[in-house]
């Protein structure tokens, strides 16, 4: 991203799975989850492992993060859960995995793969086995997911005006492959996957822009955060209300961003309504 130049003198920065693709549950029920019970032996408590990797990764203020800390956080959660115990079930605790990802920030299969050929370890290599797995579920289930309702008609206007830039934790072959499918990769400057480093790191090429002229919309909380380290705006797409947030943003989200209104009140408000909409403590608490 070194070499990124401005073309306009706005920047906006949209995530891909869960915020412009429904894509995020079949992602995780489909192809995550079932990987992470066959990779870590987990039949046995398939139905709590489960609820766990789902809560971290779809319903809570975790969503949408990396699927590495993700990993390791549902292997916490399990770990607690009184019916694993109970079942006598050894939930892994992947010590190299959390050294690593504590570490490293480009939390994506080519640095895991650097690292499972410098060190050999075993753990590692077993994670990346586990993400290369995934990586092929995807690559085989998950086709033809159109984007949400007005994500093209708010890429249309903005591609005028703005710089647009694909922010997401997702692969980047995953990623273009998805904009390439529905022809939306014409209205993207670029798409910076987990191998570009982490969301906050991709944003701070709004220093390259005027004050106030670069938005992040997304659908998780470190979307938020990532917009918020680098004094760019934040537009929240709802889980579970895509469509009207998109919409919203159409009609109304705009035309305060290009008009300098948006700051303020109105982002308050919006911030107000996500932060309303996904918990930090598990249902079974």
């Amino acid at each position: 991203m070194i070499d990124f130049e401005p073309k306009h003198e706005f920047l906006v920065g949209i995530d891909s799975d869960g915020c412009a693709f429904d894509t995020m549950e079949v992602k995780h029920k489909e192809c995550f989850i079932p990987n992470i019970i066959r990779y870590y032996d987990l039949a046995s408590v398939s139905k709590y492992a489960r609820e766990a990797a789902e809560f971290v990764n779809l319903y809570s203020k975790w969503r949408g993060i990396n699927r590495f800390p993700a990993l390791l956080m549902a292997f916490d959660l399990l770990r607690e859960r009184p019916e694993v115990q109970r079942r006598g079930v050894k939930v892994p605790t992947l010590p190299k995995v959390l050294e690593w990802t504590e570490k490293e920030t480009k939390l994506g299969n080519p640095a895991l793969k650097k690292a499972v050929d410098e060190s050999g370890d075993p753990e590692l290599k077993h994670c990346l086995e586990w993400s290369e797995a995934v990586n092929q579920t995807v690559g085989d289930v998950v086709h033809h997911v159109p984007p949400f309702p007005n994500v093209k008609e708010c890429l249309e206007r903005l591609a005028e005006v703005a710089d647009i830039l694909v922010v997401s934790a997702t692969p980047n072959e995953a990623l273009e492959r998805e904009w390439t499918e529905h022809g939306l990769d014409k209205y993207i400057q670029r798409i910076c996957g987990q191998e570009a480093g982490t969301k906050k790191e991709t944003l701070e090429l709004a220093k390259k822009y005027p004050k106030g002229n670069a938005i992040m919309l997304g659908d998780a909380p470190g979307d938020a955060k990532a917009a918020e380290a680098n004094n760019v705006l934040f537009f929240p797409i709802l889980p579970g209300q895509e469509e009207e947030s998109w919409q919203r943003f159409h009609l109304e989200g705009i035309s305060r961003f290009l008009d300098g209104s948006y700051a303020g009140g109105y982002e308050e408000k919006l911030f107000a309504e996500f932060d309303a909409c996904l918990p930090d403590s598990p249902p079974w608490n």
